[in-house]
Formats: structure tokens, sequence, C-alpha cells
């Protein structure tokens, strides 16, 4: 948490608490170190729980990153009205990434819907790639923070126009 408020203060840019959110009062804390938005794993959450956590995160007017990773999680996150699907290349039992299913889960997200493809986005060929798929944006970590240029890496993914998805 003091990670997060240390780049609350340092930037003016929203900021995502990338966690795994299972319960509203990490909400509330993340609300208070300053988040804008917060991650909600469908995989994590029964269908109450997903719906109890985005019921707390607009009360607190916290954004909400809904990830998933199947046709059903898609349809979990859908049903709750998620402005913004995270589409996760990663399955988590696993750890296997699989940017072709990611792709095609990508597709079935409604336009009106932010799509961010996640995980093993790395290179600039990454972001192409999603962009082809039809995703807004993307969510690069450890690309990044292992980079010993965050700045020139960051700098080397930007600037990629989407061109699927209607």
């Amino acid at each position: 948490m003091d990670d997060l408020a240390s780049v609350r203060d340092a930037v003016q840019l929203p900021v995502l608490r990338k966690d795994f959110h299972v319960d509203p009062v990490q909400l509330l804390e993340a609300k208070a170190a300053g988040a804008s938005a917060a991650l909600l794993i469908v995989r994590a959450l029964s269908p109450d729980q997903l719906v109890r956590m985005a019921d707390a995160a607009a009360r607190l007017e916290l954004e909400c990153l809904v990830e998933v990773r199947d046709t059903e999680e898609l349809e979990r996150a859908l049903a709750i009205a998620a402005a913004v699907i995270g589409v996760n290349s990663r399955n988590l039992e696993t750890l296997a990434v699989d940017p072709a299913a990611a792709d095609r889960l990508i597709a079935q997200v409604p336009s009106a819907v932010l799509a961010v493809a996640e995980s093993g986005v790395a290179a600039r060929g990454d972001v192409e790639r999603a962009a082809r798929a039809g995703a807004d944006a993307v969510l690069v970590g450890s690309a990044i923070s292992a980079s010993a240029d965050p700045a020139a890496a960051v700098s080397a993914l930007v600037g990629v126009a989407r061109s699927g998805r209607a």
C-alpha cells in the first residue's frame, strides 16, 4: 500500500491497485491509498462476490478492471456491466501464456467496453498483436519493472493504434 501511495503522489495518471481483491475492505484500502481503479479477477470470485465487489467499488467511485480468461468469465463480467475488461493471456493455474486464446476472447468484447490485453506483453510486436485483435490498451508489468530504463521501455510500446474489433 505504501508503494501505491507513493505512485499516487508522483503521478497525475490513474493508478490501478493490481491485487487479488476478494473482500470489499480491500477496495476501501485501495481508495484510501489513492487508487483510481482496482483489479477484480472473475476466476477468484463467486458470482455473488463479483456483484458485491463491483457494487462496493461503485460506491467508492473506484473504477474496476474486470479480468477474464474464458467465455464464461466474459459473460459474468458483461452481466455486471463492466466498463473495462482485461483479458489475461496467462492461465492462472499453469502460468502458461497463450496470446492466441486472449486474441479470440478480446474479439468477443463489445465495442462499447474497453478491452485490455494482459500478460505476455513485453515488446512492440506484442502490443501490435493485441491491437490487431482489438485491444484498446495493454497491461504491462514485468517488462517495464525489470527494465534498466523503464521510460525507454514504455516509449518502445506506445503509439500503436487499435486496428481490430468493430
